[in-house]
C-alpha cells in the first residue's frame, strides 16, 4: 500500500521512460520463449468506459478500435502469427438501432481501409470476417469482399475479426455443412470426430487459441471460441477495452509463458 501511494505521488515524465525500459525487457524475455501463435481477444468495455467519462457510445466504440489496431502491432512486434477479435457478436443486433448503424459503418470503414492500410501492407497481414455474413448489411459484405481480396495473398499474419459471430451458431453450421456433403447419403457416426468438426468451423485451418484475453472484468467467454478454445489459456482484466496497455499485454504473455500447458495429459 505505502509503495503504490508513492508511486502515485511519482510524475508521469520519470515513470514514462521507467516503464519503456521494462517494456523492452519482457519484449526481449518473450520473444526468447514460445511465443503465443493465436490470441483471442473479447474486446469488451467499451460502451461502459464511454459512459464512465461521460462520452456518448459511439465514442467508446471509436477508441476501442484504435486500441484494437495498437494491439495488433503489440501482437507483430512479439511475434503472434493470429489473432482473432470479437468485435460485434449475433446477439449485438439487439441493441440500440443507432448504435448497431454507427458500428456497421465502422466495420464498413476498417475493412475498405484494409486495401490501403500501410501497416497492413507492410506486415503482410491477411484480413478475414468470421462469422454469418449473410446477417450484415449489403456495404458491409461488400466492404469485407474488398478486404479480404486486398490481403488474401499475404501470409505473414493473420487477423481475423468476428462480426455478427456466435459460438454455437458456428457449431451448428459446421454440423449442417457436413451434412450438406453426404449429398443425402447417410453419414456414418464413426467418421465424425473433432477433426471432421474442426474442418467445418469458420476458422479452418488455422491453430486453436493459446490465449484468450478479456477486458471489462466479466469473467465469461460470452459464446465466443466455444469449440476452440478447450485447451486456450484465459485471461480476465478489470480493465476496459480502450485503457488496455502494452505493459498490461505482455504481463499476460509472459504470465502464459510460464503455465504448464498439458492439456489434460
Amino acid at each position: 500500500m505505502l509503495v503504490s501511494s508513492m508511486l502515485n505521488k511519482i510524475p508521469g515524465f520519470i515513470l514514462r521512460p521507467t516503464y519503456g525500459i521494462y517494456e523492452k525487457r519482457l519484449i526481449g524475455e518473450i520473444k526468447s520463449e514460445n511465443v503465443p501463435n493465436h490470441i483471442g481477444i473479447i474486446m469488451d468495455g467499451n460502451r461502459r468506459f464511454a459512459s464512465s467519462k461521460g462520452l456518448p457510445v459511439y465514442m467508446g466504440h471509436e477508441m476501442g478500435m484504435k486500441k484494437a489496431e495498437e494491439l495488433l502491432v503489440w501482437c507483430n512486434e512479439i511475434g503472434v502469427k493470429v489473432v482473432t477479435l470479437y468485435a460485434f457478436s449475433t446477439e449485438n443486433f439487439k441493441r440500440d438501432s443507432k448504435e448497431v448503424d454507427y458500428i456497421m459503418k465502422m466495420l464498413e470503414q476498417k475493412f475498405r481501409e484494409a486495401a490501403t492500410n500501410k501497416k497492413i501492407i507492410e506486415n503482410r497481414v491477411r484480413v478475414k470476417a468470421i462469422g454469418n455474413i449473410s446477417m450484415l448489411p449489403e456495404s458491409v459484405k461488400e466492404a469485407i469482399k474488398e478486404g479480404e481480396a486486398a490481403t488474401e495473398n499475404f501470409n505473414d499474419m493473420t487477423l481475423n475479426i468476428c462480426v455478427a459471430y456466435g459460438g454455437r451458431m458456428e457449431i451448428v453450421e459446421a454440423i449442417k455443412r457436413i451434412l450438406d456433403s453426404c449429398n443425402g447419403k447417410g453419414l456414418d457416426p464413426e467418421d465424425i470426430d473433432a477433426k471432421l468438426l474442426s474442418e467445418n468451423l469458420f476458422t479452418k485451418g488455422l491453430p486453436d487459441p493459446d490465449i484468450i484475453i478479456r477486458t471489462g472484468g466479466e469473467i465469461r467467454l460470452s459464446n465466443f471460441l466455444l469449440f476452440q478454445s478447450a485447451y486456450s489459456e484465459l485471461f480476465f482484466l478489470n480493465t476496459y477495452f480502450p485503457l488496455i496497455r502494452k505493459i498490461d499485454f505482455l504481463r499476460i504473455i509472459r504470465d502464459f509463458q510460464r503455465r504448464n500447458r498439458r492439456f489434460g495429459r
